[in-house]
């Protein structure tokens, strides 16, 4: 291989390998992009802890948020309260009522 081959291959190599750093995934994110991956981590840790954000986040403006917020509780508690994340915002609010009367209940407890 001569030298202007090998070269060109390095440079494509080293470009193509450049991607912009990933922020560490919060649960506290705006970005859904990294939100929602570390809803997932937290549920697989079994972080109760993430509830309160997960409670929040059910009322997002962005239905995938919501989703994984309320799959994130029921697999943390086994509960769903009635909450449909597609619902429109008048429809989720009982539901959601219902999450914030129980994160009162589990703060009331420690």
């Amino acid at each position: 291989m001569d030298c202007r081959r090998l070269g060109l291959l390095m440079v494509v190599g080293l470009v193509a390998g450049c991607t912009a750093p990933r922020a560490k995934p919060l649960i506290t994110e705006e970005d859904p992009a990294n939100k929602i991956p570390a809803i997932s981590m937290a549920v697989q840790k079994k972080d109760l802890g993430a509830a309160k954000q997960l409670v929040t986040d059910l009322d997002s403006d962005d239905p995938a948020v919501r989703f994984y917020a309320i799959e994130g509780l029921r697999r943390l508690t086994g509960q769903t309260f009635d909450y449909l994340f597609y619902d429109d915002a008048v429809a989720r609010k009982p539901a959601i009522g219902r999450w914030q009367e129980w994160l009162a209940s589990q703060d009331k407890g420690k």
